[in-house]
């Protein structure tokens, strides 16, 4: 039987290797329900209890994933005490506790007056990172009666009052605990899956880092995933930027069982603590396990990204204003060159493009046409190619590698200009290279794409990065080399001190230093050659709780950016016009304000943009986000 037909015979009877994953995690969590009822009838102390006990069965040599079933039904326990029935007390939440039968009613009102008898904790002695003082109704216990009540009153796992982890969410936290990477649909509930899977890494003695992608979220799923934590008896922390964070806060949140952060944070302090004189003056001491948000995009799109720390670089300022003036010069001299390399390059595009049409052709009776057509932009080619050798080329350019690279010409023509007598000799010898970072910065480097012109650490004006991948201001950063300068040479800011790097990491390297690895994203599979071959890691696509009712629409490909423009700003009128809300993606800051223009020149319609020029409104444009007939544009930091 040829292996085609077997693999589809073994597919049709044992069914995916993905199903056969999902199928012996399903028969986990039979067990994790059956024994549901033992621990939902345990006070909060008994609970709590639980933990050391299973660290002392784990520490005696019993395998911790024979275990799973047990200490998955604590921890779906406490996540539905902790992070659901407990919000019954939060004063903000608005419970009626008149619905609650006699005996849970009389539990709850002796439960109220001991919280409100209660001071709040301080989170240096207590909590460990924490950086609010936490309320009596966060971490005072609670009678079983009061649990029972809720649950038979409000029986739907539904955000505020309940948070009972669904068998899905349980999947998605033994494939974590496994070191696998857990594929699940975007509104599963991914912030309750890692605590799992937290939970039982706490119990083998593991410190696990949650990695999320950016500060806001790092804090708001730390504090949300407290109370649970706080039941099992663990302690979790959160760490922030040096600017927003003490050093005494950074090493009591690197204490506790469990900390969240951002990869940058993790990564830098990674770095700093290697250019430490002392081991004890080092912050991040173990990196056991880490459970990676938005896992594609962290470990495959940034994958080859370099974490950087600089230093001071030179003991005298560079030229930076000379070298400006020079790729000014140099930028106007080769726009005739450029304008006819266009035209090159827009020819060889006719021809890649019609030769592609003409293998594609389902009609082929257009053949002879686009021959024709393909034929003409041929002949046309070598005529372009020495219009354009006519000028000359002083730099050359890779946009993809964002390089530019001085010719001959180029270096002959600058130094005319500089009148400076030769490059390559004494003093000058630093000119070539602060030359091609001043080109790059002009014809690489675009504002609102790469940086805006806003205040920076200091309050000054200044150029800010922009982070191609969260599209948030990255402030207090610059570009290393001297490229940093001269895109502040560029723009008439003050220019900054040069640094040259002291310590760097890439992404990838970073995270194959922890012994254990997972991940959760809702696009994974894509990529899952790539995660097996880097990481070791296999995908597990977990289905959904429910059926997904969400249509997905195919792609749309336009000839030309501006039929695509329209076409969006049609769209949008039309979705509007129904007073549906409606949120568009750009890739940039410039696109999103080209958006806005046409929108308002061409449908005057109302609209909100979020990018990093307003990033200090994010909270308060996402809040009117979902209203009535709302429009948002929005570069990815709206994720």
């Amino acid at each position: 039987m040829p292996i085609p037909v077997l693999d589809f015979v073994i597919r049709k009877t044992f069914g995916t290797h993905n199903q056969r994953m999902v199928r012996r995690y399903l028969r986990i969590v039979d067990k994790v329900n059956d024994l549901e009822t033992r621990f939902a009838a345990m006070t909060d102390p008994e609970l709590a209890a639980m933990t050391p006990i299973f660290r002392e069965r784990i520490a005696k040599g019993e395998r911790p994933y024979d275990m799973i079933p047990e200490i998955f039904a604590v921890a779906r326990e406490a996540m539905d005490r902790g992070v659901g029935i407990r919000n019954i007390f939060n004063p903000t939440v608005n419970f009626d506790p008149t619905t609650l039968p006699p005996e849970a009613r009389a539990a709850f009102d002796e439960t109220r007056a001991i919280m409100a008898a209660t001071s709040p904790r301080d989170p240096v002695g207590d909590l460990l990172g924490c950086r609010a003082m936490v309320e009596a109704w966060q971490f005072v216990d609670i009678p079983p009666v009061v649990y029972h009540a809720v649950r038979a009153l409000l029986p739907e796992s539904r955000p505020p009052f309940r948070a009972r982890p669904f068998d899905v969410q349980l999947i998605g936290g033994i494939v974590l605990s496994e070191g696998r990477i857990a594929e699940m649909k975007t509104g599963e509930g991914k912030t309750i899956v890692a605590p799992l899977a937290c939970y039982l890494a706490a119990c083998e003695n593991k410190q696990v880092h949650v990695v999320t992608v950016n500060d806001y979220l790092v804090q708001r799923d730390r504090d949300w995933t407290f109370p649970f934590h706080r039941a099992l008896g663990l302690r979790v922390g959160a760490i922030h930027p040096m600017h927003l964070q003490s050093h005494a806060e950074k090493v009591a949140a690197y204490q506790c069982d469990v900390v969240y952060g951002t990869t940058s944070e993790f990564g830098f302090d990674y770095l700093r603590d290697n250019m430490k004189l002392r081991a004890q003056d080092q912050v991040q001491k173990r990196r056991d396990y880490a459970i990676v948000d938005e896992v594609d995009s962290t470990l495959i799109d940034e994958a080859r990204t370099p974490l950087i720390i600089s230093g001071p670089a030179h003991n005298r300022q560079p030229r930076y204003d000379l070298a400006d003036r020079l790729a000014r010069h140099l930028a106007a001299r080769q726009r005739e060159w450029q304008s006819a390399d266009d035209t090159v390059q827009k020819c060889r595009a006719t021809i890649a493009g019609t030769e592609g049409e003409i293998r594609n052709a389902r009609e082929k009776t257009g053949v002879p046409e686009l021959k024709k057509r393909l034929d003409e932009a041929r002949k046309r080619l070598p005529t372009l190619e020495r219009d354009r050798d006519r000028f000359t080329q002083y730099y050359e350019l890779e946009l993809d590698k964002k390089r530019a690279t001085l010719t001959h010409d180029g270096i002959e023509e600058a130094q005319r200009e500089a009148k400076l007598g030769s490059f390559y000799v004494g003093e000058n010898m630093d000119m070539p290279h602060l030359l091609e970072q001043a080109v790059r910065a002009h014809t690489v480097y675009q504002r609102d794409r790469d940086y805006v012109v806003a205040p920076d650490d200091d309050g000054q004006v200044g150029v800010v990065i922009v982070d191609q991948n969260t599209g948030r201001k990255m402030v207090g950063r610059q570009w290393s080399d001297g490229l940093h300068q001269a895109v502040e040479a560029k723009e008439g800011v003050r220019i900054k001190e040069e640094t040259q790097t002291m310590a760097t990491i890439t992404i990838q390297n970073f995270y194959k230093l922890y012994k254990r690895l997972a991940g959760m994203t809702g696009t994974a599979d894509t990529e899952a050659t790539e995660f097996h071959e880097i990481y070791q890691l296999t995908v597990v696509s977990i289905p959904t709780n429910v059926p997904v009712v969400r249509f997905d629409q195919q792609d749309l490909v336009f000839i030309s950016q501006k039929d695509k423009w329209e076409r969006i700003v049609d769209e949008i009128a039309r979705i509007h016009d129904t007073g549906a809300p409606v949120l568009v993606g750009t890739t940039s800051v410039e696109k999103s304000e080209l958006l806005s223009r046409m929108l308002t020149e061409r449908r005057g319609i109302k609209h909100e943009v979020l990018n990093a020029k307003h990033h200090e409104r994010e909270a308060e444009i996402i809040a009117g986000a979902g209203q009535l007939g709302a429009v948002m544009i929005a570069t990815n930091m709206a994720g």
